[in-house]
């Protein structure tokens, strides 16, 4: 029984924001709101038919809204939300009709951004959308915004939550919820957790007990502390600093570390989840954009300026092997069985694939991938697998069909 619980609980790791996902099995969280008992369903990943090749079929294209970011499916991958920056909305989309159920748009409001190409502070709003983080069985989806220098957690499901009462000393964003081809419209208010500036990663420790966010500008990560009972449901209860600009996050529940990827520099930091604080600096190449995990203790990084992706010993950051990527990988994605890497390549408009063997990486496919691609996130049942990819330049969401074997 001892052992059962240790590998459910290993497969759990990576359960979490970066490679979220699964169907079926729930654990009950309970948590007490306004003083009644409330019961938050968390799914969990089913036992998958074992497959150790994946083919590919075809490919999809739907339409999501200028400047999308990135996506994220929901834990029991129903739901795909997508992040839309220069829309300045999310979008969630039904994965087996491929249709938008609902669009949740923010109100604008002026803010300073930043211009990627000639470095440096450009006129343009807050309520851009770049990254997002389900938690609390995927009640609360936590949003980062661009330039509004912090996140925002929004309720999915339950829009009552996110009127709750305000103080005056607290800031909040209006949101419009629209529902395609009706009238329908809902509209609330969301807090807006002050973090640093120009936040970017959001990952969360499996319990849903802390919000790790990586703020670009500020050279920070700020942890935060959630609590799905008490508005605004979460606090900054600690402050990382780093050398340069950090941007990936991946979280080891299992060891009780987190992996910091400083994008700016050529380290990963390594985090103690006890004292939230770094207890290491790890050496490795430079420009480490995205940062996943699996369950055997390895770090996956795609190394952006340098066209690579690494495997890792997660331990030492010693590097293992490394594969050539398109040009500009950004964000990675594993399988659920951990056998394959998903990247994409945002300035070649490529998606690699690849299959993870015991010391190196094999391609599979490389996908031509129009608009530049930068986000991804898998979908899986027993005989497919979707990786869903959205394109920043033409507001396209392509989706790669495979055939598991």
């Amino acid at each position: 029984m001892t052992n059962l619980i240790s590998i459910l609980f290993i497969f759990l790791l990576t359960n979490s924001c970066q490679n979220s996902g699964g169907t079926s099995n729930a654990i009950k969280d309970t948590a007490l709101i306004n003083k009644v008992t409330v019961v938050d369903t968390i799914a969990l990943p089913k036992a998958a038919k074992p497959y150790h090749k994946i083919e590919f079929e075809k490919k999809e294209v739907i339409i999501s809204a200028p400047g999308t970011k990135s996506v994220i499916f929901n834990a029991s991958q129903s739901k795909l939300y997508a992040m839309n920056l220069e829309g300045m909305s999310v979008y969630e989309f039904d994965q087996a009709g491929r249709k938008i159920l609902r669009e949740f748009k923010f109100t604008p409001t002026k803010g300073m951004g930043w211009d990627y190409n000639k470095s440096r502070p450009i006129p343009s709003f807050q309520e851009k959308p770049v990254e997002a983080c389900f938690s609390h069985g995927d009640s609360i989806l936590w949003i980062s915004l661009h330039n509004a220098e912090g996140i925002v957690p929004i309720w999915v499901n339950d829009f009552s939550k996110n009127n709750a009462a305000t103080t005056i000393s607290q800031k909040t964003k209006p949101v419009t919820v629209i529902y395609p081809e009706t009238n329908k419209k809902d509209s609330f208010r969301v807090p807006l957790i002050e973090t640093g500036k120009t936040p970017k990663v959001i990952a969360r420790t499996n319990d849903s007990k802390f919000l790790l966010v990586s703020n670009w500008h500020s050279r920070t990560t700020s942890i935060l502390a959630m609590n799905a009972a008490e508005y605004p449901y979460g606090k900054v209860i600690s402050e990382i600093p780093v050398s340069a600009i950090p941007r990936g996050i991946a979280v080891d529940d299992v060891h009780n570390k987190s992996y910091i990827a400083i994008m700016g520099g050529s380290t990963l930091v390594r985090v103690d989840n006890n004292t939230w604080k770094s207890d290491s600096i790890l050496n490795v190449w430079s420009s480490p954009r995205h940062v996943v995990m699996d369950t055997s203790g390895h770090l996956f990084v795609s190394y952006n300026s340098l066209g690579t992706i690494a495997c890792l010993e997660a331990g030492t950051g010693k590097t293992l092997f490394t594969a050539k990527t398109h040009a500009q990988p950004r964000t990675i994605a594993l399988s659920k069985n951990h056998q394959f890497i998903f990247v994409t390549c945002y300035s070649s408009d490529f998606v690699d694939v690849y299959k993870i063997n015991s010391d190196n990486f094999e391609k599979i496919a490389s996908l031509p991938c129009p608009g530049h691609p930068v986000g991804v996130d898998i979908f899986e049942d027993d005989n497919n697998l979707e990786a869903w990819v959205c394109s920043y330049s033409n507001g396209a969401i392509n989706i790669y069909n495979f055939k598991k074997n």
